[in-house]
Protein backbone atom coordinates (compact mmCIF):
# COMPACT_ATOMS: atom_id res chain seq x y z
CA UNK A 1 0.00 0.00 0.00
CA UNK A 2 1.06 3.55 -0.51
CA UNK A 3 2.17 4.92 2.78
CA UNK A 4 1.42 8.49 2.10
CA UNK A 5 -1.42 8.76 -0.46
CA UNK A 6 -4.18 6.11 -0.35
CA UNK A 7 -5.06 4.17 -3.03
CA UNK A 8 -8.59 4.22 -4.51
CA UNK A 9 -9.70 2.10 -7.48
CA UNK A 10 -13.50 3.56 -9.24
CA UNK A 11 -15.25 1.06 -11.95
CA UNK A 12 -17.89 2.36 -13.38
CA UNK A 13 -19.07 2.41 -17.24
CA UNK A 14 -20.67 5.86 -17.13
CA UNK A 15 -17.36 7.92 -18.25
CA UNK A 16 -18.92 10.89 -17.30
CA UNK A 17 -19.55 10.08 -13.63
CA UNK A 18 -16.20 8.09 -13.69
CA UNK A 19 -13.77 11.24 -14.90
CA UNK A 20 -15.31 13.49 -12.01
CA UNK A 21 -15.45 10.48 -9.29
CA UNK A 22 -11.43 10.79 -10.30
CA UNK A 23 -11.08 14.03 -10.65
CA UNK A 24 -12.65 14.87 -7.59
CA UNK A 25 -10.25 12.06 -5.15
CA UNK A 26 -7.45 13.27 -6.65
CA UNK A 27 -7.77 16.64 -5.65
CA UNK A 28 -8.45 14.84 -2.23
CA UNK A 29 -4.86 14.12 -2.47
CA UNK A 30 -5.34 10.61 -3.06
CA UNK A 31 -3.75 8.18 -5.70
CA UNK A 32 -7.00 7.26 -8.12
CA UNK A 33 -7.27 4.55 -10.92
CA UNK A 34 -10.27 3.78 -12.61
CA UNK A 35 -11.84 0.92 -14.61
CA UNK A 36 -14.82 1.14 -17.15
CA UNK A 37 -15.90 -2.69 -17.14
CA UNK A 38 -15.41 -5.85 -14.39
CA UNK A 39 -12.23 -7.23 -16.00
CA UNK A 40 -10.63 -4.24 -16.02
CA UNK A 41 -11.34 -3.63 -12.49
CA UNK A 42 -10.46 -6.81 -11.91
CA UNK A 43 -7.17 -6.77 -13.80
CA UNK A 44 -5.88 -3.78 -11.62
CA UNK A 45 -6.74 -5.05 -8.37
CA UNK A 46 -4.43 -7.82 -9.44
CA UNK A 47 -1.75 -5.38 -10.19
CA UNK A 48 -1.34 -3.53 -7.23
CA UNK A 49 -3.42 -3.32 -3.93
CA UNK A 50 -5.94 -0.91 -2.82
CA UNK A 51 -7.04 0.43 0.01
CA UNK A 52 -10.58 1.14 -1.28
CA UNK A 53 -12.45 0.17 -4.37
CA UNK A 54 -15.56 2.25 -5.66
CA UNK A 55 -17.75 -0.01 -7.92
CA UNK A 56 -20.89 0.49 -9.91
CA UNK A 57 -23.60 -2.19 -9.45
CA UNK A 58 -24.66 -2.53 -13.27
CA UNK A 59 -21.47 -2.79 -15.65
CA UNK A 60 -20.88 -4.55 -18.81
CA UNK A 61 -19.40 -7.83 -18.35
CA UNK A 62 -20.43 -8.55 -15.15
CA UNK A 63 -22.12 -6.86 -12.09
CA UNK A 64 -20.86 -5.01 -9.20
CA UNK A 65 -22.04 -8.09 -6.50
CA UNK A 66 -19.72 -10.52 -8.98
CA UNK A 67 -16.32 -7.83 -8.59
CA UNK A 68 -17.23 -7.55 -4.67
CA UNK A 69 -17.59 -11.26 -3.73
CA UNK A 70 -14.08 -11.59 -5.62
CA UNK A 71 -12.59 -8.26 -3.60
CA UNK A 72 -13.61 -10.34 -0.29
CA UNK A 73 -12.14 -13.26 -1.05
CA UNK A 74 -9.01 -12.25 -2.91
CA UNK A 75 -8.32 -8.75 -1.63
CA UNK A 76 -9.97 -8.60 1.95
CA UNK A 77 -7.85 -5.17 2.99
CA UNK A 78 -9.70 -3.39 0.13
CA UNK A 79 -12.91 -2.06 1.25
CA UNK A 80 -15.88 -1.75 -0.98
CA UNK A 81 -18.40 1.19 -1.56
CA UNK A 82 -21.22 0.36 -4.16
CA UNK A 83 -23.03 3.05 -6.29
CA UNK A 84 -26.25 2.46 -8.37
CA UNK A 85 -28.77 4.69 -10.56
CA UNK A 86 -31.37 2.72 -9.55
CA UNK A 87 -31.13 1.46 -5.64
CA UNK A 88 -33.39 -0.16 -3.73
CA UNK A 89 -33.88 -1.47 0.06
CA UNK A 90 -33.08 -5.10 -1.23
CA UNK A 91 -29.92 -4.05 -2.93
CA UNK A 92 -28.72 -1.95 -0.19
CA UNK A 93 -29.20 -4.90 2.10
CA UNK A 94 -27.59 -7.80 -0.26
CA UNK A 95 -24.61 -5.70 -0.75
CA UNK A 96 -23.98 -4.73 3.01
CA UNK A 97 -24.63 -9.04 3.96
CA UNK A 98 -21.91 -9.64 1.56
CA UNK A 99 -19.25 -7.46 2.63
CA UNK A 100 -19.86 -4.05 1.15
CA UNK A 101 -18.56 -0.98 3.49
CA UNK A 102 -21.73 1.38 1.81
CA UNK A 103 -24.35 1.65 -0.76
CA UNK A 104 -24.65 5.16 -2.35
CA UNK A 105 -27.20 5.99 -5.15
CA UNK A 106 -26.65 8.67 -8.30
CA UNK A 107 -26.32 11.34 -8.34
CA UNK A 108 -23.24 11.27 -6.24
CA UNK A 109 -22.77 14.48 -3.67
CA UNK A 110 -19.01 15.83 -3.93
CA UNK A 111 -19.64 15.80 0.19
CA UNK A 112 -21.18 12.52 0.53
CA UNK A 113 -18.68 10.25 -0.95
CA UNK A 114 -15.45 12.47 0.64
CA UNK A 115 -17.59 11.52 4.51
CA UNK A 116 -18.02 7.91 2.52
CA UNK A 117 -14.85 7.69 1.57
CA UNK A 118 -12.67 9.17 4.61
CA UNK A 119 -14.85 6.49 6.56
CA UNK A 120 -14.13 3.94 4.23
CA UNK A 121 -10.21 4.32 5.15
CA UNK A 122 -10.45 4.35 8.82
CA UNK A 123 -12.26 1.19 8.25
CA UNK A 124 -9.64 -0.19 6.12
CA UNK A 125 -6.76 0.87 8.56
CA UNK A 126 -8.82 -0.68 11.59
CA UNK A 127 -8.61 -4.50 8.99
CA UNK A 128 -5.05 -3.73 8.38
CA UNK A 129 -4.35 -3.30 12.20
CA UNK A 130 -6.33 -6.76 12.78
CA UNK A 131 -4.30 -8.79 10.30
CA UNK A 132 -1.35 -6.59 12.18
CA UNK A 133 -2.55 -8.55 15.45
CA UNK A 134 -3.62 -11.91 14.11
CA UNK A 135 -0.03 -12.06 12.50
CA UNK A 136 1.89 -11.39 15.61
CA UNK A 137 -1.12 -13.85 17.80
CA UNK A 138 0.23 -16.19 15.31
CA UNK A 139 3.97 -15.72 15.75
CA UNK A 140 3.16 -16.21 19.89
CA UNK A 141 0.74 -18.55 19.93
CA UNK A 142 2.07 -20.55 17.06
CA UNK A 143 3.34 -24.10 16.69
CA UNK A 144 6.84 -23.09 16.64
CA UNK A 145 6.94 -21.99 20.01
CA UNK A 146 6.59 -25.31 21.55
CA UNK A 147 10.29 -26.04 21.75
CA UNK A 148 11.85 -29.36 21.94
CA UNK A 149 13.61 -32.51 19.16
CA UNK A 150 12.72 -34.93 21.97
CA UNK A 151 10.66 -37.86 20.75
CA UNK A 152 7.71 -37.71 22.96
CA UNK A 153 7.88 -34.01 21.73
CA UNK A 154 7.38 -35.07 18.27
CA UNK A 155 4.51 -37.09 19.41
CA UNK A 156 3.09 -33.86 20.93
CA UNK A 157 3.65 -31.65 17.76
CA UNK A 158 1.77 -34.84 15.96
CA UNK A 159 -1.23 -34.59 18.09
CA UNK A 160 -1.71 -30.90 18.19
CA UNK A 161 -1.73 -30.51 14.12
CA UNK A 162 -4.14 -33.37 13.79
CA UNK A 163 -6.43 -32.18 16.86
CA UNK A 164 -6.35 -28.41 15.99
CA UNK A 165 -8.84 -28.08 13.60
CA UNK A 166 -11.67 -30.45 14.82
CA UNK A 167 -14.38 -29.50 17.94
CA UNK A 168 -12.55 -32.89 19.40
CA UNK A 169 -11.95 -32.42 23.34
CA UNK A 170 -8.49 -32.41 24.35
CA UNK A 171 -6.93 -33.92 28.03
CA UNK A 172 -3.29 -32.19 28.48
CA UNK A 173 -1.91 -34.53 31.52
CA UNK A 174 1.46 -33.23 32.87
CA UNK A 175 3.35 -31.75 35.47
CA UNK A 176 2.89 -28.19 36.57
CA UNK A 177 5.43 -25.61 34.15
CA UNK A 178 5.20 -28.20 31.21
CA UNK A 179 3.78 -25.80 28.92
CA UNK A 180 -0.33 -26.73 28.61
CA UNK A 181 -1.61 -23.40 28.70
CA UNK A 182 0.19 -22.76 25.69
CA UNK A 183 -0.23 -26.24 24.20
CA UNK A 184 -4.07 -25.14 24.87
CA UNK A 185 -3.15 -21.51 23.59
CA UNK A 186 -1.81 -23.01 20.07
CA UNK A 187 -4.76 -25.38 19.88
CA UNK A 188 -7.31 -22.70 19.53
CA UNK A 189 -5.52 -19.95 17.72
CA UNK A 190 -4.66 -23.20 15.02
CA UNK A 191 -8.33 -24.03 14.76
CA UNK A 192 -11.27 -22.77 12.73
CA UNK A 193 -12.06 -20.72 16.18
CA UNK A 194 -9.49 -18.56 16.17
CA UNK A 195 -11.06 -15.62 15.49
CA UNK A 196 -14.00 -16.51 18.55
CA UNK A 197 -12.93 -16.00 22.33
CA UNK A 198 -10.13 -18.37 24.16
CA UNK A 199 -11.22 -18.59 28.07
CA UNK A 200 -9.05 -19.71 30.67
CA UNK A 201 -9.99 -20.95 33.78
CA UNK A 202 -7.74 -22.05 36.77
CA UNK A 203 -10.40 -24.46 38.47
CA UNK A 204 -7.22 -24.93 41.29
CA UNK A 205 -7.12 -21.07 41.88
CA UNK A 206 -10.57 -20.91 42.65
CA UNK A 207 -12.68 -21.81 46.01
CA UNK A 208 -14.82 -24.42 45.31
CA UNK A 209 -17.57 -22.27 46.70
CA UNK A 210 -17.17 -19.81 43.54
CA UNK A 211 -15.95 -22.23 41.09
CA UNK A 212 -19.67 -23.33 40.32
CA UNK A 213 -20.80 -19.64 40.18
CA UNK A 214 -17.60 -19.02 38.06
CA UNK A 215 -18.09 -21.38 35.46
CA UNK A 216 -22.02 -21.40 34.81
CA UNK A 217 -22.70 -18.06 36.00
CA UNK A 218 -25.61 -16.60 38.19
CA UNK A 219 -28.34 -14.51 38.60
CA UNK A 220 -29.05 -11.53 40.75
CA UNK A 221 -29.87 -12.88 44.87
CA UNK A 222 -29.11 -16.52 43.89
CA UNK A 223 -26.71 -16.15 47.24
CA UNK A 224 -25.34 -13.68 49.46
CA UNK A 225 -23.29 -11.27 47.65
CA UNK A 226 -25.07 -11.91 44.01
CA UNK A 227 -26.07 -8.26 43.76
CA UNK A 228 -26.65 -8.30 39.53
CA UNK A 229 -26.60 -11.39 36.88
CA UNK A 230 -23.05 -12.78 35.89
CA UNK A 231 -22.18 -14.27 32.91
CA UNK A 232 -19.81 -17.48 33.31
CA UNK A 233 -16.89 -19.16 31.58
CA UNK A 234 -18.87 -21.33 29.85
CA UNK A 235 -21.16 -18.49 27.82
CA UNK A 236 -18.04 -16.23 27.98
CA UNK A 237 -16.19 -18.78 25.67
CA UNK A 238 -19.11 -19.35 22.88
CA UNK A 239 -18.19 -20.22 19.48
CA UNK A 240 -14.68 -20.19 20.86
CA UNK A 241 -12.46 -22.10 23.49
CA UNK A 242 -13.17 -22.94 26.85
CA UNK A 243 -9.82 -23.98 28.75
CA UNK A 244 -10.07 -25.59 31.80
CA UNK A 245 -7.06 -26.36 33.94
CA UNK A 246 -6.91 -28.22 37.47
CA UNK A 247 -9.57 -29.84 36.56
CA UNK A 248 -8.64 -32.77 39.02
CA UNK A 249 -9.79 -30.55 42.16
CA UNK A 250 -13.27 -29.97 41.25
CA UNK A 251 -15.36 -31.12 43.50
CA UNK A 252 -18.12 -34.55 43.24
CA UNK A 253 -20.78 -32.37 42.78
CA UNK A 254 -19.37 -29.88 39.96
CA UNK A 255 -18.58 -32.88 38.19
CA UNK A 256 -21.88 -33.89 37.57
CA UNK A 257 -22.67 -30.53 36.24
CA UNK A 258 -19.68 -30.37 34.24
CA UNK A 259 -20.15 -34.27 32.90
CA UNK A 260 -24.05 -33.01 31.73
CA UNK A 261 -22.40 -29.17 30.27
CA UNK A 262 -19.63 -31.15 28.55
CA UNK A 263 -21.80 -33.96 26.85
CA UNK A 264 -24.58 -31.28 26.45
CA UNK A 265 -23.33 -28.20 25.67
CA UNK A 266 -26.26 -26.70 28.22
CA UNK A 267 -26.64 -26.00 31.72
CA UNK A 268 -28.28 -23.59 34.19
CA UNK A 269 -26.74 -20.47 36.01
CA UNK A 270 -26.87 -20.80 39.74
CA UNK A 271 -29.90 -19.87 40.80
CA UNK A 272 -31.73 -20.47 38.01
CA UNK A 273 -34.03 -22.35 36.02
CA UNK A 274 -33.52 -20.87 32.61
CA UNK A 275 -31.21 -23.60 30.90
CA UNK A 276 -28.59 -21.84 28.31
CA UNK A 277 -26.78 -23.51 25.29
CA UNK A 278 -23.94 -23.19 24.19
CA UNK A 279 -21.02 -23.63 21.17
CA UNK A 280 -17.44 -24.47 23.13
CA UNK A 281 -14.81 -26.53 22.28
CA UNK A 282 -13.16 -27.94 25.51
CA UNK A 283 -9.83 -28.21 25.93
CA UNK A 284 -8.74 -29.50 29.54
CA UNK A 285 -5.89 -30.08 31.99
CA UNK A 286 -4.39 -31.35 34.95
CA UNK A 287 -1.33 -32.34 37.03
CA UNK A 288 -3.15 -35.22 38.31
CA UNK A 289 -2.70 -38.99 36.95
CA UNK A 290 -6.96 -38.96 36.66
CA UNK A 291 -7.46 -42.75 35.80
CA UNK A 292 -5.63 -43.05 39.12
CA UNK A 293 -8.01 -40.80 40.67
CA UNK A 294 -10.88 -42.62 38.69
CA UNK A 295 -9.95 -45.74 40.76
CA UNK A 296 -9.44 -44.05 44.13
CA UNK A 297 -13.03 -42.71 43.72
CA UNK A 298 -11.75 -39.21 43.55
CA UNK A 299 -12.97 -38.55 39.92
CA UNK A 300 -16.07 -39.43 37.63
CA UNK A 301 -15.07 -41.93 35.19
CA UNK A 302 -17.95 -40.94 32.90
CA UNK A 303 -17.11 -37.35 32.84
CA UNK A 304 -12.71 -38.81 32.39
CA UNK A 305 -13.64 -40.95 29.83
CA UNK A 306 -16.33 -37.81 28.58
CA UNK A 307 -13.12 -35.44 28.40
CA UNK A 308 -10.24 -38.24 27.89
CA UNK A 309 -11.14 -38.37 24.18
CA UNK A 310 -7.82 -37.28 22.46
CA UNK A 311 -5.21 -37.10 25.23
CA UNK A 312 -1.69 -35.31 25.10
CA UNK A 313 0.52 -36.25 27.59
CA UNK A 314 3.55 -33.66 28.18
CA UNK A 315 7.06 -34.88 29.14
CA UNK A 316 8.73 -33.11 32.48
CA UNK A 317 11.91 -31.76 31.51
CA UNK A 318 14.25 -33.98 33.75
CA UNK A 319 12.85 -36.69 30.85
CA UNK A 320 13.87 -34.42 28.19
CA UNK A 321 17.67 -32.98 29.25
CA UNK A 322 18.64 -32.90 25.67
CA UNK A 323 16.17 -30.00 25.06
CA UNK A 324 17.73 -27.74 27.48
CA UNK A 325 19.98 -25.88 25.27
CA UNK A 326 17.49 -25.23 22.71
CA UNK A 327 14.66 -23.86 25.40
CA UNK A 328 17.37 -21.64 27.11
CA UNK A 329 18.70 -20.14 24.15
CA UNK A 330 14.52 -19.11 22.86
CA UNK A 331 14.51 -17.57 26.43
CA UNK A 332 17.46 -15.85 26.28
CA UNK A 333 16.71 -14.04 23.04
CA UNK A 334 13.09 -13.50 24.27
CA UNK A 335 14.49 -11.37 27.91
CA UNK A 336 17.73 -9.92 26.02
CA UNK A 337 15.12 -8.47 23.38
CA UNK A 338 12.88 -7.30 26.13
CA UNK A 339 15.63 -5.83 28.34
CA UNK A 340 18.03 -4.77 25.29
CA UNK A 341 21.39 -6.14 26.89
CA UNK A 342 23.87 -8.04 24.35
CA UNK A 343 24.36 -11.29 25.97
CA UNK A 344 25.43 -14.04 23.06
CA UNK A 345 24.74 -17.17 24.82
CA UNK A 346 26.00 -19.30 27.59
CA UNK A 347 29.20 -21.11 28.24
CA UNK A 348 29.78 -24.56 27.55
CA UNK A 349 29.81 -24.92 31.34
CA UNK A 350 26.25 -23.00 32.17
CA UNK A 351 24.48 -25.09 29.80
CA UNK A 352 26.24 -28.39 31.45
CA UNK A 353 25.51 -27.29 34.84
CA UNK A 354 21.69 -27.13 33.45
CA UNK A 355 21.68 -30.42 31.97
CA UNK A 356 22.35 -31.99 34.90
CA UNK A 357 19.43 -30.54 37.21
CA UNK A 358 16.57 -32.26 37.89
CA UNK A 359 14.12 -29.09 36.54
CA UNK A 360 11.07 -29.83 39.15
CA UNK A 361 9.38 -26.70 37.96
CA UNK A 362 9.89 -27.71 34.27
CA UNK A 363 9.93 -25.43 31.42
CA UNK A 364 8.77 -22.43 33.87
CA UNK A 365 11.60 -22.96 36.24
CA UNK A 366 13.93 -22.93 33.06
CA UNK A 367 12.22 -19.97 32.20
CA UNK A 368 12.68 -17.78 35.01
CA UNK A 369 16.24 -19.20 35.47
CA UNK A 370 17.10 -17.68 32.12
CA UNK A 371 15.35 -14.55 32.88
CA UNK A 372 17.15 -14.05 36.33
CA UNK A 373 20.47 -14.78 34.69
CA UNK A 374 20.13 -12.29 31.87
CA UNK A 375 19.42 -9.96 34.60
CA UNK A 376 22.74 -10.51 36.91
CA UNK A 377 25.26 -11.74 33.97
CA UNK A 378 28.47 -9.65 34.40
CA UNK A 379 30.03 -10.60 30.88
CA UNK A 380 28.90 -10.79 27.85
CA UNK A 381 27.83 -14.51 28.12
CA UNK A 382 25.65 -16.76 30.82
CA UNK A 383 28.20 -18.30 33.04
CA UNK A 384 27.74 -20.89 36.00
CA UNK A 385 28.26 -17.91 38.33
CA UNK A 386 25.02 -16.48 36.79
CA UNK A 387 23.01 -19.66 37.71
CA UNK A 388 20.85 -19.56 41.26
CA UNK A 389 23.04 -21.30 44.03
CA UNK A 390 20.57 -23.91 44.78
CA UNK A 391 20.55 -25.15 40.99
CA UNK A 392 24.55 -24.99 41.29
CA UNK A 393 24.66 -27.07 44.10
CA UNK A 394 22.13 -29.90 43.17
CA UNK A 395 24.06 -30.26 39.63
CA UNK A 396 27.31 -30.35 40.86
CA UNK A 397 26.09 -32.96 43.86
CA UNK A 398 26.91 -36.68 42.35
CA UNK A 399 25.40 -39.27 44.49
CA UNK A 400 26.77 -42.88 44.13
CA UNK A 401 25.04 -45.76 46.38
CA UNK A 402 27.70 -48.73 46.03
CA UNK A 403 27.31 -52.29 47.37
CA UNK A 404 30.77 -53.62 47.06
CA UNK A 405 31.45 -57.57 46.33
CA UNK A 406 34.35 -58.63 45.33
CA UNK A 407 34.96 -57.90 41.75
CA UNK A 408 37.37 -56.10 39.39
CA UNK A 409 37.00 -52.60 38.72
CA UNK A 410 36.34 -52.06 35.34
CA UNK A 411 33.52 -54.86 35.53
CA UNK A 412 32.24 -52.65 38.81
CA UNK A 413 31.96 -49.87 36.38
CA UNK A 414 30.02 -51.47 33.81
CA UNK A 415 26.71 -50.73 35.57
CA UNK A 416 27.05 -47.27 36.26
CA UNK A 417 28.50 -46.49 32.61
CA UNK A 418 25.49 -48.63 30.86
CA UNK A 419 22.78 -46.40 32.85
CA UNK A 420 25.16 -43.24 32.06
CA UNK A 421 24.67 -44.34 28.54
CA UNK A 422 21.01 -45.20 28.34
CA UNK A 423 20.34 -41.89 30.28
CA UNK A 424 22.31 -39.60 27.67
CA UNK A 425 20.54 -41.23 24.38
CA UNK A 426 17.01 -41.41 26.30
CA UNK A 427 17.56 -37.42 27.17
CA UNK A 428 18.51 -37.06 23.29
CA UNK A 429 15.81 -39.29 21.57
CA UNK A 430 18.55 -41.70 21.03
CA UNK A 431 20.42 -39.02 18.49
CA UNK A 432 23.70 -40.62 18.69
CA UNK A 433 25.40 -37.68 17.55
CA UNK A 434 23.64 -35.32 19.97
CA UNK A 435 24.44 -38.18 22.77
CA UNK A 436 28.29 -38.54 21.74
CA UNK A 437 28.79 -34.19 22.07
CA UNK A 438 27.33 -34.11 25.77
CA UNK A 439 29.18 -37.32 26.83
CA UNK A 440 32.00 -36.06 25.28
CA UNK A 441 32.99 -38.83 23.15
CA UNK A 442 33.44 -39.66 19.76
CA UNK A 443 30.59 -41.18 17.77
CA UNK A 444 32.55 -44.48 17.01
CA UNK A 445 33.21 -44.87 21.09
CA UNK A 446 29.83 -44.35 21.24
CA UNK A 447 28.56 -46.74 18.94
CA UNK A 448 30.89 -49.51 20.70
CA UNK A 449 29.54 -49.07 24.03
CA UNK A 450 26.08 -49.27 23.04
CA UNK A 451 26.56 -52.60 20.95
CA UNK A 452 28.65 -54.07 24.31
CA UNK A 453 25.66 -53.13 26.57
CA UNK A 454 22.87 -53.95 23.68
CA UNK A 455 21.66 -50.54 23.48
CA UNK A 456 22.46 -50.63 19.73
CA UNK A 457 18.90 -52.50 18.58
CA UNK A 458 17.10 -49.02 20.00
CA UNK A 459 15.62 -46.88 17.23
CA UNK A 460 17.37 -43.94 16.05
CA UNK A 461 14.65 -40.70 17.07
CA UNK A 462 15.75 -37.53 16.19
CA UNK A 463 13.49 -34.64 15.40
CA UNK A 464 12.98 -31.04 14.09
CA UNK A 465 13.61 -28.20 16.68
CA UNK A 466 10.83 -26.28 17.43
CA UNK A 467 9.47 -25.04 20.28
CA UNK A 468 8.03 -25.69 23.56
Amino acid sequence: MNETRPRILIIDDDRIILDSLAELLRLENYEVESATSLAAGMSALSRAPFNVAITDVNMPGGDGFELLRAIRQRWPQTVVIMITGYGTIESAVEAIKLGAYDYLTKPIIDDEIRLVVERALHQQALIMENQSLRKRLDERYGLDNIVGHDHQMQKVYDLIEAVAPSKVTVLMQGESGTGKSLVARVIHHRSHRADKPLVEVACGAIPESLLESELFGHVKGAFTGAVADKVGKFKAAHGGTLFLDEVGTASPGLQVKLLRAVQEMQFEPVGSNKTEKVDVRLVVATNKDLESEVRAGNFREDLYYRINVVNIALPPLCERLGDVPLLANRFLAKYTDESAREITGFSEDALACMQRYHWPGNVRELENVVERAVVLARGGRIDVDDLPPKLIEQASTVRYDVTFAPTSLKKALEGPEKAVIEAALRANGWNRQATAEMLEINRTTLYKKMKRYGLEGEPVRGGIAKAY
